[in-house]
């Protein structure tokens, strides 16, 4: 009789709980995302990285005015961010732009962390260069430091919604760099001006010959020879002995400079590529 009292309690314990955690899930409007797990789709989580607390008190107050929108984290480094994102999933990253400074590789770790985290940049100023690489690198948006809570509060809607939030004049930069970069793709780049020298050394570079070889072949060192590949790496746009190759197969730099055919001076450029790679 006893067992049987105990059995009937525990499975009245058990309907409770269930019932509780079904009351539960259904006031935080769970839904099932497209990777199969579960979100609380009503409330946009939002994480604060910024470097001054008085910017992280006054958003984490302006955000605590909205009951769709909750702060689970703050931090005051790039590191530390790195840390949160996966400690504590969010939806939003609020992040200060001078935080980026003296980085490379902030925004793409941030990406590989938190791969479905969404990114709005703080700026004090924002420039055209630092404007349209924000916005390559995935941001989707980019806002003063002097924004309006009212703003603040519908930027973070909107893109958590899926949308990007730029101004007119972050629009007209990133289509004039669109449209450079197309016009760079389809129009032939304009040749460098190089010396005799140079001309010399790339068309031994194009044939595999390595440093010391060139130095003897035009009778000088091979720290010479360096220093006019840093002058010639510079002028053409291009970091290595590999790239250099592929810009002179590109743009035929080396075809009547080594007095043979095209095709066989191809066939050395080609061959010079092969082995670089």
């Amino acid at each position: 009789m006893r067992r049987l009292l105990l059995t009937n309690i525990a499975l009245r314990i058990d309907f409770l709980m269930a019932a509780g955690k079904t009351k539960f899930m259904d006031e935080l409007e769970i839904d099932k995302n497209d990777e199969g797990g579960v979100t609380a789709s009503a409330v946009i989580r939002v994480l604060i990285a910024d470097s001054q607390a008085i910017y992280r008190v006054g958003m984490r107050k302006i955000f605590a005015l909205e009951d769709d929108i909750r702060v689970v984290s703050q931090v005051d480094s790039i590191s530390s961010l790195h840390s949160a994102v996966e400690c504590f999933p969010c939806d939003i990253v609020m992040l200060e732009g001078s935080l980026l400074t003296g980085t490379t590789d902030a925004i793409p770790e941030l990406v590989r962390r938190a791969p479905n985290v969404k990114i709005i940049i703080q700026t004090m100023a924002s420039d055209e260069s630092n404007t349209v690489e924000l916005y390559r690198r995935g941001v989707r948006g980019i806002i003063p430091r002097s924004i309006s809570p009212d703003l603040l509060v519908k930027c973070v809607r909107k893109i958590a919604a899926g949308e990007t939030w730029i101004d007119n004049q972050s629009v007209n930069w990133v289509i004039e760099a669109y449209r450079s970069q197309a016009t760079a793709l389809t129009s032939p780049r304009t040749q460098p001006r190089l010396s005799t020298k140079e001309l010399a050394i790339i068309t031994c570079i194009t044939q595999g010959k390595r440093n010391k070889e060139i130095a003897i072949q035009l009778g000088t060192t091979e720290q010479v020879i360096k220093n006019y590949l840093r002058k010639v790496y510079d002028k053409l746009g291009v970091s290595d002995r590999l790239e250099l190759a592929l810009y002179c197969l590109h743009h035929e730099l080396h075809k009547g400079q080594t007095g043979e055919p095209g095709a066989k001076s191809n066939d050395h450029a080609m061959e010079a590529v092969e082995d670089l790679g």
